[in-house]
């Protein structure tokens, strides 16, 4: 691994681009970016400063854009306007604490970091924490099963075994082993069509790039594997199960390549194949504990500054370039900012508001992200005052009609002593709950989520969860061994007819892939970071986010000319022993056939 040391740090930009030294505003409420770096910083010959990068946003695509810029000798100042790690972040529930507690952990969702991640575990490795030897990496524990939980009938739990290694060979009758077992598994789907899933699957592994990018990315997964003809089990499971639930987004709706990219990514995991570690990861502390603090430490270390509660209002274009960023700052106050360069990192649906007509002009992919999708997936958090006896992994409750995923969180933090490190003491464990669905009527009030009050989300989702996990003569979940429940603080205005989420999450209906938008624009000083960006995995996640961060500062780093090492954008794993039925794939698909293996 390369740990990125000192000399690398000392790296910065050659010449400027043409015209390319920011023009300083002089006007009142100017405010350079990073004017108070370390001198340290400055450039190679002595003679240049450091140029300076303003980066729009400190969830994970901004931090990961300082930090490779911070490495390479930029001058960096984030601009986060409300709290750095974005929806990655956990927080505290307000007033829970006791003596000298913590208050009780909180996050938007709770976090999932699969072995099909690279850019992200790469970056992990790289931020310090005490007696780790591999850093913020070492706080990734693997759970050993996950559970598909039933309502009204038996739940189907599987085991994660992790080989670790790579298999002699890969053929494609081990991956239609391993895949029929997997599904066999899932007993309630009728043998011929697990067969026909099976198939589905050896269509899309073996398609050329440009059938995935052409005809799969305009095909709806539920029609990919037609569910449509297909029993309950296969089309709750198989269709809905791996959309709604994971991704968000409706399986009538979802791109097959988006879906099946990742499932096919899960298999080669699941194989011991090009995989970073087992198949399923979370941190082994509240996320801000485990990773966020240390990481924006590290960064404050290597000279980065941090603006928290500044508000991007507009990124200003003039003279061929970015001038400026109108940003306002906690009191409220419009203050014009320059660099020499900006990084957008927002969520895509906070971003394209502060492209002004002249900026989209200069480069027509910002108008295509007006066609970029979001929808709600927020979490709540139920806390116990008792542990129960759930599953030592992730449910996916695919009957629920909120779509609803859950983890049991104090187990997988053997550091942390629950009921004496937070809250008051009674609290021992906290069910962490995402909910994808918030457009269907629940079965409590008869009402969508977003029709619901807060208190009233709270009670349907626990009479889901419910539902779900006390259906088979056991009561895992008790009303009495409930302490408190959060809600996300994003979410607002629930119960009214204008309810707002501030964190949504970017879905892939299809078509989607063509309007991700490139990482370096057209602009000369002007890139995008965040999970909407066109990378590899073509995935709203965090792995996304990290990936095409990368690419924004490779992007920089090219328009300047600088001599600085490229970061590392690595893309997911391609099978080798795939790769000549692919080629062999590509000339049917130019003459119009048919994949081999698709029979209809």
């Amino acid at each position: 691994m390369d740990r990125v040391g000192s000399t690398r740090r000392t790296f910065v930009a050659g010449a400027a681009a043409a015209g390319g030294t920011a023009a300083l505003a002089t006007a009142a409420g100017a405010v350079p970016a990073a004017a108070a770096a370390p001198a340290a910083r400055a450039a190679v010959d002595g003679t240049r400063a450091a140029q300076s990068v303003a980066v729009l946003g400190g969830g994970v695509a901004g931090l990961t854009a300082a930090h490779e810029l911070a490495e390479r000798g930029f001058k960096v100042t984030v601009y986060e306007r409300r709290a750095l790690g974005g929806k990655a972040r956990s927080m505290d529930v307000p007033n829970s604490a006791k003596g000298t507690r913590r208050p009780l952990p909180a996050e938007h969702g709770f976090r999932f970091i699969p072995g099909i991640y690279h850019n992200l575990p790469d970056t992990m490795r790289r931020i310090p924490f005490p007696g780790n030897a591999n850093g913020v990496w070492d706080n990734l524990v693997a759970p050993p099963e996950m559970s598909f939980t039933r309502t009204g009938r038996e739940d189907l739990r599987i085991p994660l075994p992790w080989p670790g290694h790579k298999p002699a060979e890969l053929t494609l009758d081990e991956i239609r082993r391993a895949l029929t077992a997997a599904l066999e598994t899932l007993h309630g789907i009728p043998a011929h069509e697990a067969a026909y899933f099976v198939n589905r699957g050896l269509v899309f592994l073996t398609s050329c790039d440009e059938r995935r990018d052409g005809t799969w990315e305009d095909t709806p997964w539920w029609e990919f594997i037609g569910a449509e003809r297909r029993s309950y089990d296969y089309q709750r499971i198989l269709a809905i199960g791996l959309t709604r639930n994971i991704v968000a987004t409706k399986a009538e709706e979802a791109s097959t390549r988006t879906v099946a990219t990742l499932l096919e990514a899960f298999v080669f995991n699941a194989l011991g194949r090009g995989a970073d570690g087992p198949l399923d990861r979370i941190l082994n502390a509240p996320t801000n504990e485990a990773w966020i603090d240390p990481w924006v430490e590290h960064l404050k270390a290597l000279g980065v500054e941090f603006r928290v509660g500044w508000t991007v209002r507009e990124v200003k274009y003039g003279g061929g370039r970015v001038a400026a960023t109108l940003i306002e700052d906690p009191q409220g106050v419009r203050r014009t900012v320059t660099a020499d360069h900006y990084i957008s990192a927002m969520p895509v649906e906070h971003a394209r508001r502060t492209w002004g007509s002249e900026l989209r002009a200069a480069d027509p992919q910002l108008a295509r992200c007006d066609k970029l999708e979001t929808d709600w997936m927020t979490g709540i958090q139920f806390y116990l005052t008792e542990s129960a006896p759930l599953l030592k992994g992730h449910l996916n409750c695919i009957d629920s009609p909120w779509s609803l995923t859950a983890i049991q969180q104090a187990g997988h933090w053997p550091s942390r002593d629950f009921p004496a490190d937070y809250g008051d003491g009674i609290a021992v464990d906290c069910v962490s709950v995402d909910i994808s669905e918030w457009d269907v009527p629940g079965i409590l009030y008869g009402k969508t989520a977003k029709q619901c009050t807060r208190e009233q989300v709270a009670r349907e989702v626990w009479a889901q969860l419910k539902a779900a996990l006390n259906d088979t003569g056991k009561t895992v979940l008790k009303d009495s061994a409930l302490h408190s429940w959060f809600l996300d603080p994003g979410v607002d205005g629930l119960g009214t007819p204008n309810p707002t989420n501030d964190d949504e999450l970017l879905i892939h209906p299809v078509g989607t892939f063509h309007n991700r938008p490139q990482a370096a624009t057209a602009i000369p000083n002007f890139f995008l970071a965040g999970d909407y960006v066109a990378v590899d995995i073509d995935l709203a996640t965090m792995e996304g986010a990290n990936a095409s961060a990368r690419a924004a500062v490779n992007g920089l780093l090219d328009r300047v000319g600088s001599p600085a090492a490229r970061c590392t954008v690595k893309p997911l794993f391609r099978a080798p022993e795939i790769e000549l039925m692919k080629r062999h794939d590509r000339t049917r698909y130019r003459l119009g056939w048919r994949n081999l293996f698709d029979l209809g």
